[in-house]
């Protein structure tokens, strides 16, 4: 009983303080709602990062961290300038390899390349998709949508797999999945699309919901699927503890890493179509 309490409240916090960054806008305005919600998506991708790096460094391998950390840092900090975000994000991609090839000359470590790759993987695993949280909110409008439609998922894969599951999913890194939850996350994520997503967002249509819906359950597991691969690489249970019961930061985020670029990519397009 005492770690139900632990985990709900753990729960409850996080969940306040992701909403309450998201509609904060609504009670400072719009411009200090953008900083803050981009505050939180730093925060948020520096913990990814550091967790990352523990991951790396448990496998043997020497990342540059602070110039990792710097990247991330910059990562998000460009995406909360929607005017440079596809142009600024091209540079940075480009100017980051060239200084941590160069960075890596000076540094004495038997995998430089493993090193170079494993110091800039953060910037696109974790920061480049965070970086696109105030776009989705403030541009596109769908960022809460999605983060309901993951949890969502979540819930019924979970709820469905307790009571229905027999067939692993994939039990070598994920042992609790089954194909039975699965399917049940995802007929609740596409359920809540089709009847909750036209309230979010009007200028999609009822089959972009739907495309959405499987994005963020189909896709979301898969990035769920990836970190787990990680942590098991290197015996974790989790990537963290800064959530009592719940684990890290990459623990409870790891759907929405693989999400975010692409409602990202389809959105620009059917929008702006």
């Amino acid at each position: 009983m005492k770690t139900f309490w632990i985990r709900t409240a753990s729960a409850t916090v996080y969940a306040l303080l992701f909403l309450g960054s998201i509609y904060s806008g609504r009670l400072v305005g719009q411009m200090w709602g953008h900083i803050i919600l981009s505050a939180f998506a730093l925060f948020v991708a520096l913990g990814c990062t550091f967790e990352y790096f523990r991951i790396a460094e448990k496998q043997g391998f020497n990342p540059i961290k602070p110039l990792g950390y710097v990247l991330s840092t910059l990562m998000v900090v460009m995406g909360a300038m929607p005017d440079v975000v596809e142009g600024g994000v091209i540079v940075l991609v480009l100017l980051s390899t060239v200084v941590t090839l160069g960075v890596q000359l000076w540094r004495k470590t038997e995998q430089p390349f493993a090193d170079v790759l494993h110091t800039l993987l953060p910037m696109y695993y974790c920061a480049l998709p965070l970086s696109l949280m105030p776009y989705l909110h403030n541009v596109m409008n769908v960022l809460v949508m999605c983060i309901i439609m993951v949890w969502v998922n979540d819930s019924f894969a979970y709820m469905g797999g307790s009571l229905v599951g027999r067939h692993k999913m994939w039990p070598r890194h994920s042992p609790g999945k089954t194909w039975e939850g699965t399917a049940c996350g995802v007929a609740a994520a596409v359920a809540t699309g089709l009847l909750i997503g036209p309230l979010f967002q009007t200028s999609l249509q009822w089959y972009d919901w739907l495309v959405l819906s499987l994005v963020c359950s189909i896709v979301g597991t898969l990035g769920d699927l990836t970190e787990s691969m990680l942590k098991r690489s290197v015996g974790l249970k989790d990537s963290g503890n800064i959530m009592p019961g719940h684990g890290g930061f990459l623990d409870r985020f790891d759907s929405l890493l693989f999400i975010l670029p692409v409602v990202y990519a389809y959105c620009s397009y059917a929008i702006n179509m």
